[in-house]
């Protein structure tokens, strides 16, 4: 019986570790997706705004809140909480999502979004 808890235990650490494992993986490869397809426009390290809004704290943040940005009116009443599965959608594209907003890069891959989307929760 001690025998069985003890494989157990190690079984669900070793499933725990490697998820952490491929989200810091994901993580690092967000990194280089965002200032490679979202660092012209965005910040991450700073909250100085660009041609977009900066983007540090963006999960759980009102769309169209970060003060001294000046959002497009669709963003600002769009009544959006950013979280994952909201970013998701954005990213697939912006413009279906909030009409009128003044994003129009598109994020096609899956993988790509899910990256992006990880490295910006660790932000």
């Amino acid at each position: 019986m001690i025998g069985t808890f003890k494989q157990i235990a190690a079984a669900v650490i070793a499933t725990v570790l490697l998820a952490l494992n491929a989200h810091a993986q994901d993580a690092a490869e967000g990194q280089r997706l965002f200032q490679q397809r979202c660092g012209a426009c965005h910040q991450i390290d700073s909250t100085r705004n660009g041609v977009g809004p900066h983007l540090q704290g963006v999960i759980g943040r009102a769309a169209g809140s970060v003060d001294g940005f000046r959002y497009s009116s669709a963003m600002q009443g769009s009544g959006i909480t950013r979280d994952a599965v909201q970013l998701d959608t954005y990213l697939t594209n912006p413009g279906a999502l909030v009409k009128g907003t003044r994003m129009t890069q598109r994020f096609p891959k899956v993988d790509e979004r899910k990256a992006i989307i990880d490295f910006l929760a660790t932000r």
